[in-house]
């Protein structure tokens, strides 16, 4: 129960904050904010980010700090197409699509060769970062709100790293799957709302 105890400050200031509301087309004071608020506020970027740290944490070694560089690397360039005028079609569709399959593949609880998981991972966070750079208002500083959605996705792959040591502390591989799941099943109620 110690080590539970080191989690919780974590937990609780994660259920503390207040969402953004990012898919209202609402733009904050700032672009840090409103890049900050971003993946904080749609449904569809929260889950995706925190699978990516639960899956990190699940396959564990060097993929507990690789799946998420590589999600945010590639958040980055998808983020520089879209800001670059590079079309990429099924953005919604990619978002979605990426909850339904970090879900599954946290449920089936098998480890992946880290360069694979990686791979995946990275793919994914292009329709992200494509969705954030089309979503940045014009009255932002771009640098700010870029530097706003990566720390975002940071804490959001650290609370799903953080989720996944407490379930880890209470011994229950199959509690982490059921919520694998759950995640997929979310997705898959956003795909068809």
């Amino acid at each position: 129960m110690t080590k539970l105890r080191n989690y919780a400050p974590i937990a609780a200031i994660l259920l503390a904050a207040t969402p953004a509301f990012a898919h209202t087309g609402a733009t904050g004071a700032t672009g840090l904010g409103t890049g900050f608020g971003h993946p904080m506020g749609g449904a569809d970027h929260l889950l995706a980010m925190i699978a990516v740290g639960i899956l990190a944490a699940q396959q564990g070694g060097r993929a507990l700090y690789l799946l998420p560089l590589a999600f945010v690397g590639m958040m980055i360039v998808g983020a520089a197409a879209s800001i670059g005028g590079i079309p990429l079609p099924f953005v919604e569709v990619g978002i979605v699509g990426s909850v339904i399959l970090l879900g599954f593949v946290i449920a089936l609880g098998r480890h992946m060769p880290v360069a694979a998981s990686a791979l995946l991972v990275g793919a994914l966070a292009v329709f992200h970062g494509h969705a954030h750079g089309t979503e940045m208002p014009l009255s932002v500083s771009g640098l700010e709100y870029g530097l706003g959605f990566v720390a975002a996705t940071a804490l959001l792959h650290v609370a799903g790293i953080a989720l996944t040591r407490m379930v880890s502390v209470l011994g229950s591989e199959t509690m982490l799957r059921f919520g694998g799941a759950g995640i997929a099943t979310a997705g898959l109620a956003l795909a068809v709302a």
